[in-house]
C-alpha cells in the first residue's frame, strides 16, 4: 500500500506545497485544514486521484477539533507514517497593548498547543507498529528573537526545544521526530513582510528539500542550508552587538495592521 502522510494547514502556502510534493512521489494525503473547502478546490485544480487523498476539516488552535481528525484519519485511511504539524500563524506583537496579549496566547495555541494536540492521536499507534515521523515545522525565528516578533519567535523556539524533547522519548520506539527549520519561504503569509527576507525560497523548493529531510528521517534541518549559517552567526553575535545590528528594523504587522 502506497505510503500516506497527514498535513496540517494543507490549505495553501508551505502546507499545500508539501502535499503536492509528496503526492508526487506516490504518496496517500490526509489533509487537514480550517478552510477544507479551500483544498478540495485545490485538489481538483491538480487533478488529484480521490482515491489518494482524504480532507479533515480541523482547527488545530482547538485540540479536541484537531485531535478528532487524527482520529478520522486513521479509522479512515490508517496510520500515517508521517505526520506533519504545519499549520501556524505569525503577527507581530507589542506587549504594551492589552489585546496583543490575546494574540500572543492564540499563538501559542496553535504553534504549541496545536503541533503536540496534532501528533497526540499517532503516537501509540505508531510506537506499537515501530515506524513513523513525526515533523514539527519550526522557523529560523526561533533560533533568536527579533523585535515586534515575540510570540512568533517565542513559539517556534519552543516548537524547537518540544521536539528535541519528544524525540528523546521516542528515540527507543523505532518513530523519528523531525524537526524543520524554514527561513523565509514565498507564501501568502511572508508577502506581507515589510522588511528584508535574504535567501527568499519558492515553496515548492521548500517542499522538495523538506521531503528529502523526511525521508531520510534527518532530527533538524534548516532550509535553505543558507538561512542556517547565517542564524548560527547571529547567535554568536554578543547582545549589544545584536541589538545594534537589528536597530531600526521594520516589525511585522500587528492584528489590524496591513
Amino acid at each position: 500500500m502506497d505510503k500516506l502522510v497527514f498535513i496540517t494547514g494543507a490549505s495553501s502556502g508551505i502546507g499545500q506545497a508539501l502535499a503536492w510534493r509528496f503526492y508526487q512521489a506516490g504518496w496517500r494525503l490526509a489533509l487537514a485544514a480550517r478552510r477544507a473547502g479551500e483544498i478540495e478546490s485545490w485538489a481538483r485544480g491538480q487533478q488529484l486521484d480521490p482515491q489518494r487523498y482524504a480532507i479533515y476539516a480541523a482547527d488545530v488552535a482547538d485540540t479536541d477539533s484537531i485531535a478528532a481528525a487524527g482520529r478520522a484519519c486513521i479509522a479512515a485511511q490508517g496510520v500515517p507514517d508521517a505526520v506533519i504539524a504545519n499549520a501556524g500563524i505569525s503577527v507581530g506583537v507589542d506587549t504594551a497593548v492589552r489585546a496583543d496579549i490575546d494574540v500572543i496566547a492564540r499563538t501559542f495555541a496553535t504553534n504549541n498547543v496545536g503541533l503536540a494536540a496534532t501528533f497526540q492521536p499517532f503516537v501509540d499507534a505508531m510506537v506499537r507498529r515501530g515506524s513513523g515521523a513525526l515533523v514539527g515545522i519550526a522557523s529560523v525565528a526561533g533560533i533568536r528573537g527579533l523585535p515586534g516578533h515575540g510570540a512568533y519567535c517565542a513559539s517556534k523556539a519552543a516548537v524547537i526545544a518540544y521536539c528535541e524533547s519528544l524525540r528523546g522519548e521516542l528515540r527507543p520506539s523505532g518513530v523519528k521526530v523531525v524537526t524543520l527549520l524554514p527561513g523565509y519561504i514565498d507564501t501568502p503569509l511572508t508577502q506581507k513582510n515589510r522588511y528584508g527576507m535574504p535567501f527568499l525560497m519558492k515553496a515548492p523548493d521548500f517542499a522538495d528539500q523538506a521531503f528529502k529531510a523526511i525521508t531520510a528521517g534527518a532530527s533538524y534541518r534548516v532550509i535553505p542550508w543558507q538561512m542556517g549559517v547565517v542564524a548560527k552567526l547571529l547567535r554568536l553575535l554578543p547582545n549589544p552587538l545584536y541589538d545594534r545590528a537589528l536597530a531600526g528594523r521594520p516589525r511585522k504587522h500587528r492584528q489590524g495592521e496591513g
